[in-house]
């Protein structure tokens, strides 16, 4: 078994060797699973911009957005000193603004809250079997996961398929519901 930051170092690699056309392909298949998805009564998502080498979630998002009418769609908002985060809502005249770690986050909003939100899109370098993944290391995501409901649907989006095991997880670490990678979606 790996440890979150041996798997932390080889998945950032892993990821930096993908061609921008297999990106392109294999963002197009996730697509495909995520449409395969009957979200309900879902009101509001939790999505983000993605960084350098991770999958478009603009395409997901955007997706969803035409997909769930009237849908609240909401960006993280970081606090790195107190290592936490909120769900900032988006619209059409919202400003965004990369902030000192390169993360690009909106400038203005109301905030959501934590219990409002019912889908949350997640990312991660890798996960496991079990749903744990493998972030990037600051516990954001599983600290605010701490204050949504139970039944808010948890999905990352990977190009790998999941590893046996994460060594290291803890009672903080929150799994996720769905892993959808170019060749299936993994539900745990």
């Amino acid at each position: 078994m790996t440890t979150k930051k041996e798997l932390r170092k080889q998945y950032k690699e892993k990821r930096a060797t993908i061609s921008s056309s297999n990106k392109m392909k294999w963002d197009d298949l996730m697509l495909i699973h995520l449409q395969q998805f009957d979200f309900g009564k879902a009101q509001s998502l939790l999505t983000y911009w993605q960084m350098e080498h991770e999958p478009n979630m603009q395409l997901y998002t955007s997706y969803l957005r035409h997909s769930i009418y009237n849908l609240q769609i909401a960006y993280p908002v970081s606090n790195f000193t107190t290592e936490t985060m909120k769900a900032m809502a988006i619209n059409e005249e919202t400003v965004y603004k990369e902030n000192s770690y390169g993360i690009t986050e909106p400038t203005n909003g109301e905030v959501v809250l934590p219990e409002t939100i019912d889908i949350v899109f997640l990312p991660m370098l890798i996960c496991d079997r079990q749903g744990y993944r493998v972030g990037y290391g600051k516990g954001f995501y599983d600290k605010y996961l701490a204050l949504c409901r139970k039944d808010v649907i948890k999905i990352g989006f990977n190009y790998f398929d999941p590893i046996e095991k994460i060594a290291d997880t803890n009672k903080f670490d929150i799994p996720l519901d769905y892993c959808i990678t170019p060749q299936k979606i993994y539900e745990f």
